[in-house]
């Protein structure tokens, strides 16, 4: 069982950055990546492979230790479940730089890669995209742009 929640916890994403990746420009993508409930699926991952180790995990995150981590992570359940976090994680952070790169216009032949990158390395590609979105894009007719603080 828990190899298979390892594995779904990768297919509930992967719709999802198909659709960042492949058909941003596509008006469903907009409207499906626009709704954060896009990652319950990994999380709702994360917490069938979470709950029932609870106990064991508590420790380890109330008072982390190095140690501690290796000894949690030596249970497949407990590793499929970071795993798992880690995934929801990067489609929350993905569904972030996505949206943020369309408002801002930036040219999907940039973001893609970029989002590639996410998946793989979010620690990467977010300083990488933080830097990208400083760039003076030009705004498409009837987006002015946003007033306010940057979000």
């Amino acid at each position: 069982m828990t190899a298979f929640l390892f594995d779904l916890g990768f297919y509930v994403a992967a719709p999802f950055w198909a659709l960042m990746i492949l058909a941003p420009t596509w008006r469903v993508t907009r409207r499906v990546i626009g709704s954060p409930l896009i990652v319950l699926p990994a999380v709702a991952v994360t917490l069938a492979l979470l709950v029932p180790r609870l106990g064991a995990v508590w420790p380890v995150v109330s008072r982390p230790s190095l140690e501690g981590l290796e000894t949690l992570t030596s249970d497949p359940g407990a590793l499929a479940a970071l795993w798992a976090q880690i995934i929801a994680w990067d489609l929350f952070l993905g569904r972030w730089i996505y949206l943020d790169s369309r408002e801002r216009n930036v040219h999907p032949l940039l973001m893609a890669p970029l989002l590639v990158l996410t998946i793989l390395l979010s620690p990467i590609a977010l300083p990488i995209y933080l830097l990208v979105r400083l760039a003076p894009w030009p705004r498409r007719p009837g987006n002015p742009g946003r007033t306010g603080a940057p979000q």
